[in-house]
């Protein structure tokens, strides 16, 4: 039995995502009976939150920040500056590049100011003294200082950032270094250490994924104590191990019109940003499938959350054949000026998520997080990358340097398909040998997800009560 701490546990809700991670799952439950209250500070509307208990919860919705362009210089220098301190990775240096300005307008030339800065003044020590200048130019803002109010009113012991990313959330660090509150941040995806840039803001705990995600964290922040990381796996993942995420496979198989006696094959797509080969691939499937190239099975695409289903029209028209799935992420509110972050999952959605990876014989994606999802239940993966820089497709290629990446490739988890041949080549060895592959994927899995899936949330809770 797990003692109850007397402590407020203050949780920043920042979007979407970080709704599926930790309203969706166990870890409010468990955080409930370790806490004696628990304030959810909220980028998302009071009305997209399940009914909690009011004794124990306490939901403050947070009124929408918007940078001023000295908040926005000195956030983007910070930001610049630790890309060109760590360009030689691959994926930073990708993002270094897509930074740069592309015109001479006004703010073209304060982004051109903040690369010829960072290109010279661009030491750890420069990062955070850039940070302490972002956090001063907060001081006047009308919604920071509202931001304050509600901390001071709500008073929290521990302020938890479910991800660390999100610009806004530096205004709550900001306020939590004046009141002395302890901060701590969860690292929300294996990608974003070491490809994504710098977080928002400097937090004096972690929670991460794995032990390759801590010494991560800790090769990009040298100033971050190994003492205050704790490993604890990510509860993304946790629905797959809950009972009431099950959909029995005759509901699956009905659901989509399945032919139960026919492999499925997957298709998960990534948004259309990174993803613009997706209808090409899918149709480069189909077709395969059509023609024999590919042994007999079904195609189900599942499209990506952050988008709705039009730029597929096309592809639909052409292949009536083809099944598809659209996430169920539901816009919470219209007019906020990042609506994608405004999007959250419902639990048929998960439920949904659930079956594809349990059912589906084998998936293939351009290199994402499903890749990971699948493995969880032992199914084999073909990652495509049809696009070279050169052929005129876009080039999805470079995304297999990207360190998280490398990892994948190296380890021999799956296989990579730069081309048609490549992909029914793959396809076809997995279909006849799904376990081809198996251990690699399960070695990858371990090296990834640090904690077993049923144990992650109780593994958060337990960190973030040790801290205080």
């Amino acid at each position: 039995m797990n003692s109850e701490s007397p402590k407020t546990l203050g949780i920043v809700i920042t979007d979407g995502v970080g709704f599926r991670n930790f309203v969706l799952s166990t870890f409010l439950d468990e955080a409930a009976r370790s806490f004696h209250k628990i304030v959810i500070f909220s980028g998302l509307p009071n009305t997209a939150f399940p009914e909690l208990d009011a004794a124990k919860f306490t939901i403050v919705e947070l009124p929408v920040f918007t940078e001023t362009k000295k908040n926005w210089f000195w956030r983007k220098l910070k930001e610049v500056a630790h890309l060109q301190k760590h360009k030689t990775n691959p994926g930073i240096a990708d993002n270094y590049e897509m930074n740069k300005a592309k015109s001479w307008s006004p703010h073209g030339l304060l982004v051109r100011a903040v690369y010829a800065v960072s290109s010279v003044f661009h030491s750890e020590k420069n990062i955070l003294k850039y940070e302490n200048f972002q956090e001063q130019s907060f001081a006047d803002d009308a919604v920071v200082k509202q931001y304050g109010q509600l901390v001071q009113e709500h008073q929290p012991d521990l302020l938890f950032f479910t991800h660390q990313r999100p610009p806004f959330i530096a205004t709550l660090v900001f306020w939590a270094k004046k009141l002395k509150i302890p901060t701590a941040s969860f690292i929300f995806s294996w990608d974003n250490l070491a490809s994504k840039g710098r977080m928002a803001a400097s937090f004096d705990y972690f929670l991460v994924w794995s032990e390759l995600m801590k010494n991560e964290l800790l090769r990009f922040y040298p100033f971050t104590k190994p003492e205050a990381v704790s490993i604890v796996g990510t509860p993304q993942f946790e629905p797959y191990v809950l009972p009431q995420f099950d959909i029995p496979r005759a509901e699956f198989y009905a659901t989509f019109g399945l032919n139960s006696e026919k492999k499925i094959l997957c298709y998960s797509c990534a948004d259309a940003t990174i993803g613009p080969n997706d209808p090409l691939v899918i149709a480069t499937l189909a077709e395969g499938i059509r023609n024999g190239a590919i042994e007999p099975c079904q195609l189900l695409v599942r499209t990506s959350p952050a988008e709705d289903e039009s730029r597929f029209a096309e592809t639909k028209a052409k292949y009536s054949e083809i099944k598809w799935n659209h996430p169920k992420w539901e816009l919470t509110r219209e007019g906020h000026p990042e609506p994608w972050s405004q999007r959250v999952p419902n639990l048929e959605d998960l439920s949904m998520l659930k079956a594809i990876l349990k059912f589906c014989d084998l998936n293939v994606n351009m290199l994402s997080t499903m890749s990971l999802d699948f493995m969880l239940f032992e199914k084999p993966v073909v990652n495509t990358a049809f696009g070279n820089g050169n052929n005129g497709l876009y080039n999805d290629q470079r995304f297999l340097q990207y360190e998280h990446y490398d990892n994948v490739v190296k380890s021999g988890a799956v296989k990579i398909a730069k081309n048609e041949d490549e992909l029914f080549n793959a396809v076809n060895a997995y279909l006849e040998n799904p376990e081809l592959d198996l251990e690699n994927r399960k070695k990858l899995i371990a090296m990834q997800v640090g904690k077993p899936l049923e144990k992650t949330t109780r593994a958060c809770v337990e960190a973030l009560k040790a801290i205080l």
